[in-house]
């Protein structure tokens, strides 16, 4: 059960775009917010970014009208990276702006350590600072790795929220005290990443065009390279090849064929096949990924670094999919006992996913037992702890 606590806490984004990392913190902060125990805001950075090729807007976002829809206030710097400016750099009228905002909270929530530059300046009020750090790889976060170590040295890091074990262990190796590193498993909403009835899972996969035995593979990720998506299409290409049955989807910020990065990629992997390309489903972002996970036989994974603890493993096998990774971060646990971890050979990878997919029915009741395992209950109750010790340890709670 969560504390009861009366704490006011701002939530900082660096902004609102397509991302795990982003669909989880937005998952916390409403959670905690419904509980009526804790008083959320959030403050983004950027109201425009542009990533992966996609010009992504706040005011689109579906975390953006989560957190409204949860009656929490959202509000922004306006910043956009479409305009020619140091992004370590504020200008008067943002400073008055974040500062008005932290001076009426007891803590901020910073969604990884990219936002923490703000805190630093000259101006922005001291609260202490909680910082949600989801990577494995934090050299990967250049300067904002330094804005991490500097809040530390200032002693305004109350705690840093590790998302996986992994995480952990790279930011205490990058230099981040240990003893300010905790560790909170992600977790999901049960209610909305479960298995669907067979008549209903047939009637998506009509509609999608996939027949209601074929072998489907779904991915969900951003084109990035740390998402390896030159390699989950050549295994597709090796799954195509093999199965005439065989379907993949393909979710996320680029993925599409507005990306001509992606479309070099598939060119790359089907020239000499073109006519496989018609089972090769690009859907770009999506905002029912628990209907497309649910269709799936397969959720995959193909990442080359940096992940922690992937989203798309846990929702992938919570609505039925059977998770295949590559050994990133926490992934090998994450699927210990309910799926499979693969090495980075794209035949290999094609392999396993057919087993996987062969063996669904198989690991049914163990993906079922482990629902309790992935709950967001649990999560919440662990940021809550931390967010109210962070307080307590700091001293630097301000009069209500």
């Amino acid at each position: 059960m969560l504390e009861h606590s009366s704490l006011r806490v701002l939530s900082l984004y660096e902004g609102f775009f397509s991302g795990g990392a982003r669909v989880l913190h937005s998952t916390v902060v409403a959670g905690l917010h419904a509980h009526g125990h804790q008083q959320h805001s959030a403050l983004s950075l950027y109201s425009t970014v542009r990533r992966e090729s996609v010009r992504q807007r706040m005011e689109d976002d579906p975390r953006f009208h989560a957190l409204r829809a949860a009656g929490i206030r959202v509000t922004t710097l306006g910043r956009s990276t479409d305009e020619d400016h140091d992004p370590r750099r504020f200008t008067e009228a943002q400073m008055e702006l974040a500062a008005r905002e932290a001076t009426a909270v007891d803590v901020v929530m910073s969604l990884k350590e990219q936002p923490l530059r703000l805190t630093l300046e000259v101006g922005f009020p001291q609260r202490p600072v909680v910082a949600c750090l989801h990577r494995s790889d934090p050299e990967h976060s250049g300067a904002a790795l330094d804005d991490l170590r500097a809040t530390a040295d200032s002693g305004l890091l109350a705690a840093a929220v590790c998302c996986a074990e992994s995480t952990r262990d790279a930011y205490a190796a990058a230099g981040v005290p240990e003893h300010l590193l905790r560790v909170v498993p992600n977790g999901i909403d049960l209610t909305r990443f479960h298995p669907l009835r067979r008549v209903r899972r047939a009637a998506l996969r009509g509609a999608a065009g996939i027949p209601a035995d074929a072998t489907l593979v779904a991915y969900a990720a951003r084109y990035d390279a740390m998402k390896n998506p030159r390699l989950f299409l050549a295994a597709a290409r090796e799954l195509l090849g093999r199965d005439d049955d065989g379907h993949v989807m393909m979710c996320g910020a680029g993925m599409t064929r507005d990306n001509p990065a992606l479309v070099a990629d598939l060119h790359e992997s089907f020239g000499d096949r073109p006519d496989l390309l018609t089972r090769v489903h690009l859907l770009g972002v999506r905002r029912d990924m628990e209907h497309v996970y649910a269709m799936a036989d397969v959720v995959a994974l193909t990442s080359a670094f940096g992940e922690a603890a992937p989203l798309c493993l846990i929702e992938g096998a919570m609505c039925g999919a059977v998770p295949v990774t590559t050994p990133v971060g926490d992934s090998a646990h994450l699927v210990a006992g309910i799926g499979f971890v693969t090495g980075f050979d794209a035949a290999e990878i094609a392999e396993t996913w057919i087993e996987a997919s062969a063996r669904r029915g198989e690991l049914h009741g163990a993906l079922t037992a482990a629902r309790q395992r992935f709950s967001h209950v649990r999560m919440l109750s662990g940021y809550a702890r931390v967010l109210e010790q962070a307080v307590r340890g700091t001293g630097l709670r301000v009069a209500a």
